[in-house]
């Protein structure tokens, strides 16, 4: 098993590799850059993607012809050629890519452009956040789909079955971002009660330092239930499917027909037999899920819920052409999907030890 691990260890480096070379080599042909965002601010002109879709006075009037950069006019060319050597921009992209490598092999992921503050210290600011949505979401939806997937698979064709089917086609038919809004609307003092808070991961500073222990957990708990509900919802019906027709391919096998000639209880054969060989591929599911919430949905819910995590800080950064932060969190985020596929296979051999990775068949 050990060589099988050192393996997958190896691959990650040139697939994380690969990530940055494909997102790096995108980002030299999209227009705009961190010197023009700083140019369109100097010149009052808001920003910088406004000229391209035409909102731009520079563009709309039809007066600039400038090769280089387009927010550039009245600016010195030492000013720009200035800034083009504090950003790197001066040396060649290929070189560029290298040195940003090598400084990311040692976790050096530089300082923001435009905050002032290293990218490793903005990333663990955000990273409670996104590690709140992910984990919670991926812990309720396991923890309910499972049981509730058995149910079905037992029951299946029963009302209990047909009634839960309708309910769960209902919640993955409505976007987690729809699913959000409706509960701040229902529950967080939009239109009917106000029973949640509608944003942050905690109440004020003011009332956060006043609070005991006990009460912060419950403040922190508090606050999350309404994004953890609106990140678990297309997960949960997802996993709810997959635990029901997993349990149900085992269940018609033979040697589960063998278990029950032979006088088990059916508890014993579900829960002895069937549980172990059914789980295979929920558990083959959980790399998806996780980075699933942890990264795809957590914009969008961070967003609606005015959570400062790490989706919204990678999507800020994209807008703004902050390079650096763009860059870290990508790594970041590519890294941790790498390690957790990998942790997924250990898993696989945790429930059913009689998976082996190192047999090859001849």
């Amino acid at each position: 098993m050990l060589p099988y691990i050192l393996r997958r260890l190896a691959l990650v480096i040139p697939t994380l590799f690969g990530i940055m070379v494909i997102n790096f080599t995108l980002v030299q042909f999209v227009p705009g850059g961190p010197i023009e965002q700083i140019i369109a601010q100097m010149e009052g002109e808001g920003d910088v993607f406004e000229r391209f879709s035409g909102a731009g006075a520079d563009v709309s009037m039809g007066e600039r012809n400038d090769d280089t950069y387009r927010g550039a006019r009245g600016l010195p060319p030492e000013f720009i050629a200035q800034l083009e050597r504090e950003f790197g921009f001066d040396k060649p992209p290929l070189e560029r890519f290298f040195h940003m490598m090598w400084n990311y092999v040692r976790f050096d992921f530089g300082q923001s452009y435009f905050r002032s503050i290293g990218v490793m210290e903005l990333v663990l600011e955000k990273m409670p956040v996104s590690i709140t949505l992910g984990l919670w979401s991926t812990l309720i939806a396991y923890l309910v789909s499972i049981p509730l997937g058995i149910a079905k698979a037992v029951r299946d064709g029963s009302k209990f079955d047909t009634w839960t089917s309708g309910a769960i086609i209902v919640g993955y038919a409505i976007p987690g971002f729809l699913f959000a809004i409706l509960l701040l609307v229902v529950f967080a003092g939009g239109s009917y009660f106000q029973i949640f808070p509608s944003r942050g991961l905690t109440s004020s500073a003011e009332v956060w330092n006043e609070l005991s222990p006990i009460g912060k957990v419950l403040d922190y708990l508090w606050h999350i239930t309404l994004p953890v509900l609106a990140s678990t919802i297309s997960a949960f019906a997802t996993l709810t499917l997959l635990t029901k027709n997993s349990f149900l391919d085992e269940i018609r096998k033979q040697y589960v027909m063998t278990a029950r000639a032979k006088g088990l209880t059916e508890k014993r054969v579900l829960y002895g037999h069937v549980f172990r060989n059914a789980m295979l591929i929920v558990i083959a599911g959980f790399p998806a899920v996780f980075v699933g919430v942890f990264f795809g949905g957590s914009l969008i819910i961070e967003t609606i819920f005015s959570l400062d995590g790490l989706g919204r800080l990678g999507f800020e950064a994209a807008v703004a052409r902050d390079y650096p932060v763009m860059f870290g969190t990508l790594f970041v985020f590519g890294l941790i999907g790498l390690v957790v596929g990998i942790i997924s296979d250990l898993m696989y051999v945790w429930i059913d030890p009689r998976i082996d990775f190192e047999t090859r068949e001849t």
